[in-house]
């Protein structure tokens, strides 16, 4: 990634802050965003808004994975996420925002929705 898209996305935290298997909630220029670190290190975003609940939970969900695909589990209905697309396991009408997301010196940076 070129230094200029990187200036164009949020610093959101370090990645240590965020916990292996777990997230964190940040505001990224005004929208709700959850961002995870999977058991093997990897750093995704989604959106943090349950769409079943419409609350703001999903940063709290249980990370893991269905066969070879990361998810969050979400906290409210337990209805799984694709942490890459954001697309819902469970439904497959249902979408979260999938963001872009880079590390740099150990700063989680979080871009526009794919």
């Amino acid at each position: 990634m070129t230094d200029l898209a990187v200036a164009r996305m949020t610093a959101v935290c370090t990645v240590d802050a965020i916990p292996l298997e777990g997230g964190v909630a940040a505001l990224v220029d005004g929208r709700a965003v959850a961002v995870f670190r999977t058991h093997d290190g990897a750093v995704h975003a989604i959106g943090n808004v349950d769409p079943f609940s419409s609350a703001s939970v999903l940063s709290r969900g249980i990370v893991g994975s269905r066969g070879d695909v990361p998810v969050v589990s979400s906290p409210m209905y337990k209805q799984a996420f694709d942490l890459r697309t954001g697309r819902c396991l469970d439904d497959d009408g249902v979408s979260v925002p999938a963001y872009d997301v880079t590390v740099v010196d150990g700063v989680v940076h979080v871009g526009e929705a794919t």
